[in-house]
């Protein structure tokens, strides 16, 4: 059964390439480009991981970690960070704001890849792990 993985990212080449990227490897890909509406979104999809940019407008990835953190149907599912600017103490930030990993970009896709898997579980298809 393949794993579900919501998007939340507003960068357009961003976005494809981690959908297109997961898609490939068996995943069954959403994607939500407006932080707003990143929490209706996961409620409905209820995917086995999240990844949350966290440069985003209106509502930072962080704050939507807390508010999924704070939300019963919601807290269970892993979110994986991933950030283009990267800056002292932020790791510490995002984590503590609930995040199960963090990435920052530009991302190394065999490295992305493996990292999903580590959160969700085999994705469905296409990648087999070495060893």
């Amino acid at each position: 059964m393949a794993k579900k993985v919501l998007i939340v990212e507003d960068n357009e080449l961003n976005l494809r390439l981690f959908r297109d990227l997961l898609e490939a490897h068996g995943a069954e890909v959403r994607t939500v480009r407006d932080a707003r509406e990143a929490l209706d979104a996961i409620r409905v999809f209820l995917p086995h991981l999240v990844i949350m940019d966290i440069q985003l407008p209106h509502i930072s990835g962080v704050e939507l970690i807390r508010m999924m953190k704070a939300d019963s149907l919601l807290e269970d599912i892993p979110v994986m960070a991933v950030t283009a600017y990267a800056g002292k103490g932020d790791e510490s930030r995002v984590r503590e704001a609930g995040a199960d990993s963090y990435v920052s970009k530009p991302i190394s896709v065999s490295r992305f890849v493996l990292a999903v898997e580590d959160l969700a579980g085999p994705l469905g298809g296409g990648f087999v792990r070495a060893g």
